[in-house]
């Protein structure tokens, strides 16, 4: 339990604003002091009044509903005596309009490849349990709507 800051910095320059061709770029920054490059998403503003080497808004939803179902699987592992060594994931989210004018990530599908240690290897129903468990579990998972699919794969190191 706790409170989460993000500190989100734009300054318009000398860019007229009101004709809707400004730059979206921006920052964020966080508590331990990191500082993210931000823009919206080339996907809903053209280039270049969007960055697309910055991460944007939809890209970072997707990366911290991966990251934190990957944080509960490792957790949950390690609770368990299953020790993993790589995991990877290849997360996709899908934006869809919703209502006219209206649109929303409603569906974010992880993929995880997990490479679990050769002492003492998970089989199938317990990884997929494990999955499960931790798609239960994960703090931004139970925050939003958008269904999340779990498709995972693992193997032994080596």
């Amino acid at each position: 339990m706790g409170t989460y800051t993000a500190e989100i910095d734009w300054q318009r320059g000398d860019a007229r604003f009101t004709d809707n061709r400004y730059s979206r770029a921006h920052t964020w920054r966080f508590d331990g002091g990191v500082v993210v490059p931000a823009s919206s998403s080339p996907h809903s503003v053209r280039v270049p009044f969007s960055n697309p080497d910055n991460v944007d808004p939809e890209e970072a939803f997707v990366a911290a509903l991966s990251s934190c179902h990957m944080l509960t699987f490792l957790w949950l592992c390690a609770k368990e005596g299953y020790c993993v060594d790589a995991y990877r994931d290849a997360a996709e989210g899908r934006m869809v309009e919703i209502a006219p004018g209206r649109e929303a990530v409603t569906e974010v599908t992880l993929q995880p490849e997990v490479v679990f240690a050769r002492t003492q290897p998970p089989d199938d129903a317990i990884v997929e349990r494990l999955h499960h468990e931790a798609h239960e579990q994960c703090y931004l998972a139970n925050s939003v709507r958008t269904a999340i699919t779990v498709r995972g794969t693992w193997r032994l190191a080596g």
